[in-house]
């Protein structure tokens, strides 16, 4: 059977998606941690990226996976586009989840610029901590904040700026049509991160493209409405 491929967003890991693990148990998952963050933190991260895409594709060649189905969250979701522009026959089905077609992120909850600022004044914990609350409708208060935070908090100062360096120099609009698997966009009607304007351009622009919008969530669906996510994945993937 054909495995799913989890690539995780900015100050994200593989652990995010235990969830999902678990809720598709008749689906090979692979859950990455992209260089700089999870358990593998202790590697350098890379500054653009196009690097961490070929970085993903490398890394599952050598885990011997030739063909896979894709999902990418936020960060993740740009490194997922450029998976399938420069390897479109090892990438079955694709899910682009939370993210957009500008590294930039307009519209978001504050500026690149703002939050390497912050990174630098602020430091990595809080900032960590800062900006996974963002990702939850409830903030703080959301039953799945502290494990979200704690797996921010593993990546270290260079590798945040490293990863904003990358999202802030990262375009994909002109190379959406090249994308050829059959796509699904997923999103969560309170994302504070990735504006409608943004995934709409995913959701039209790429040419087989549906679109399934989580209500009352913000950027993290598949930890505040896990049970409707992995129902939507499963059907997706089971489709293939």
């Amino acid at each position: 059977m054909i495995p799913l491929v989890f690539v995780h967003g900015f100050m994200g890991g593989s652990a995010q998606w235990d969830g999902q693990v678990a809720g598709m148990p008749d689906v090979p998952v692979i859950a990455l941690d992209l260089p700089g963050y999870g358990k593998n933190s202790h590697m350098t991260a890379c500054h653009d990226i196009v690097d961490f895409a070929r970085w993903a594709l490398d890394e599952l060649t050598r885990q011997n996976v030739a063909r896979f189905h894709l999902l990418g969250h936020s960060m993740g979701g740009m490194i997922a586009q450029e998976m399938a522009t420069l390897a479109p026959d090892r990438v079955e089905r694709l899910v682009l989840y939370g993210t957009g077609v500008q590294g930039v992120l307009p519209g978001r909850f504050e500026t690149i610029e703002t939050s390497k600022a912050r990174v630098e004044t602020d430091g990595v914990l809080h900032t960590a901590r800062r900006i996974a609350a963002t990702w939850f409708l409830k903030c703080e208060q959301a039953l799945g904040f502290e494990a979200c935070a704690a797996i921010a908090q593993m990546a270290a100062k260079p590798t945040l700026l490293a990863g904003l360096d990358a999202m802030e120099r990262w375009d994909g609009e002109a190379q959406l049509n090249d994308i050829t698997a059959q796509t699904l966009v997923i999103w969560g009607d309170c994302d504070r991160t990735y504006p409608w304007p943004q995934v709409q351009k995913l959701w039209q622009a790429i040419p087989n493209t549906s679109l399934a919008v989580l209500p009352n969530c913000a950027h993290v669906p598949h930890l505040e409405s896990p049970d409707t996510f992995n129902a939507i994945l499963n059907d997706f993937v089971g489709q293939a």
